[in-house]
């Protein structure tokens, strides 16, 4: 499996709450980095996520989801983890043009994305409408067409390496991420078929032990699933825990790989 580390996607700040934004604030979490940014009244600065600055205290802190909001609340850019730049010239280059084609396995409906590049996207799920609409809002600025012959021969590749997991894929995977999003996720590519680790064992293989929150987001934000193989990252006590496709298409991957 070859992974092409690409330059990071743009990214819609998800609607989250402040208490879940001061906690990435306070774990300094490099993969909020991009989806909102915090002010600091006292100051008069805003900064990224990530920023290594001497914490504030959360009554003097604020959140903005873009870089314009914070400056238009009269902040200036940070100078130690510059959240901004500067503006970029010249409008957004639209991303590859993405073919996909849906099938079903075991696990129900699945979707298989190429970029030309690689895989850049294996989806589940019972609602091939619903997938389509995932697909859509992973890569927003991309034309996204239905398969030729090619992928359809690709598609039955990946749903036999659905069934069958420790045979491998031998295909090249695109993936579009954060800086710590494809750090956790190459983690995860080295974890053998049959086996799990822990969130707070791959934080602290990342040299991050107090991210575990945040590698656990990382592992939501997977759009390739099995063959990046979030599936084998368990909670601490060996529960299986949450899984973006599902508890029971968790259990069933980690199940058919410990028997083969």
């Amino acid at each position: 499996m070859n992974i092409h580390r690409n330059e990071p996607a743009a990214q819609v700040a998800p609607s989250r709450g402040d208490k879940a934004r001061w906690a990435a604030v306070v774990e300094r979490d490099a993969a909020a980095d991009g989806q909102f940014y915090y002010s600091v009244r006292t100051t008069g600065v805003y900064c990224r996520p990530s920023c290594k600055a001497r914490p504030a205290l959360r009554r003097n802190v604020g959140f903005h989801l873009s870089c314009a909001e914070a400056e238009r609340a009269g902040f200036r850019a940070c100078k130690r983890c510059k959240p901004n730049p500067g503006l970029m010239a010249s409008a957004p280059v639209s991303d590859p043009t993405i073919r996909f084609a849906r099938g079903r396995c075991s696990l129900g409906g699945v979707l298989v994305a190429t970029s030309g590049k690689g895989i850049c996207a294996i989806l589940f799920g019972d609602d091939g409408a619903a997938l389509l609409d995932d697909l859509h809002r992973r890569f927003p600025r991309s034309v996204i067409i239905a398969a030729d012959m090619e992928l359809e021969s690709l598609l039955a590749k990946v749903i036999g390496f659905v069934e069958a997991p420790s045979a491998g894929l031998d295909w090249p995977l695109d993936i579009k991420g954060t800086a710590f999003q494809r750090r956790v996720w190459q983690a995860l590519a080295e974890i053998p078929p049959g086996s799990t680790v822990s969130y707070a064992e791959i934080a602290r293989r990342l040299g991050s032990p107090k991210a575990v929150r945040a590698v656990a987001r990382a592992c939501a934000g997977n759009p390739i699933a099995v063959a990046i193989p979030c599936h084998r990252v368990v909670r601490s006590d060996g529960a299986p825990s949450g899984y973006r496709w599902g508890a029971r298409r968790k259990q069933a991957l980690l199940a058919r790989e410990t028997l083969r």
